[in-house]
């Protein structure tokens, strides 16, 4: 690992580590217009190596946000997306709508357990997600991201044995079901390898009613509950502070992220575009 928290890569762009394995901050680049093929590659190699990066100070409208993710493939809208003619596939995280999915998600909100990762209740989830500030409180509301490999790097060996071959459900079907869209419940392995990094994967959404297969619903829980306490520990995470113009541009695949509401009865709204994977997997 390099001595220093600052790198320069040859495309002009300064990174700098937050984690020692997770979050890094980028400047140099204005994200609103094009970006060159160095510049592309350059951040994308940074997503994939810290999981999660941010950029500060680039106002953007929805196009423009569109158009910077759509520079590392095709976006994807998400059925629950509100969508209105002429715009591209923006979806508003509001705290005023996070009740829309009913008590059972209320609940895992305000238990602090809704640690998650993007479209997991589809066979082959959205690769990257792009996500900005709209309206913010003046102070609260940071995310919190987890490198979700240290995650599984950090279990004991028992329980890494434990969980090798085992598969997890994640069950969106009433939100779906709401807004007319049929799909079926599929399961993933609870320990993924990245297609790109070889990196094992911790990787569970408890924001969807996740459930263990081929075990008792006691031992499921039972190790459901030691996976959510690693996803806790604060050495494996990295929190962001948002402040206007801010964005956050993440590896859907290698890290789970929860955000964090202390602000009271304020009507935060960030925008997020999703990145569909490979063309290959793309409809399934």
């Amino acid at each position: 690992m390099a001595t220093t928290a600052i790198d320069t890569s040859i495309s002009g762009l300064e990174i700098r580590r937050l984690q020692p394995t997770i979050g890094a901050e980028i400047f140099g680049i204005d994200i609103s217009k094009p970006i060159n093929d160095a510049q592309r590659a350059a951040i994308r190699a940074a997503v994939l190596k810290y999981k999660v990066i941010f950029f500060r100070d680039q106002p953007l409208t929805n196009e423009q946000h569109a158009a910077f993710a759509g520079q590392f493939g095709p976006l994807y809208t998400h059925p629950t997306t509100k969508r209105q003619d002429n715009l591209p596939p923006v979806h508003s995280i509001a705290a005023v709508d996070d009740r829309e999915y009913g008590e059972r998600f209320k609940a895992v909100l305000d238990s602090g357990d809704a640690y998650h990762t993007d479209t997991s209740w589809r066979l082959v989830p959205t690769w990257g997600a792009v996500l900005r500030d709209i309206t913010l409180p003046a102070v609260g509301g940071d995310t919190i991201w987890v490198d979700a490999n240290l995650a599984y790097e950090a279990l004991s060996d028992d329980l890494k044995a434990r969980l090798e071959g085992l598969h997890v459900t994640h069950n969106f079907l009433g939100a779906l079901k709401a807004v007319g869209h049929e799909y079926p419940i599929v399961a993933h392995p609870i320990v993924r390898t990245h297609r790109e990094t070889g990196q094992k994967i911790l990787w569970v959404n408890f924001s969807q009613q996740p459930q263990i297969l081929g075990v008792e619903l006691a031992e499921s829980k039972a190790l459901l509950d030691e996976i959510l306490r690693q996803y806790k520990r604060p050495e494996l995470q990295v929190r962001f502070s948002w402040r206007p113009n801010s964005v956050a541009f993440w590896d859907n695949r290698a890290a789970v992220h929860y955000a964090v509401r202390n602000y009271g009865n304020f009507p935060r709204e960030l925008h997020r575009i999703l990145i569909a994977d490979e063309p290959l997997w793309g409809d399934l």
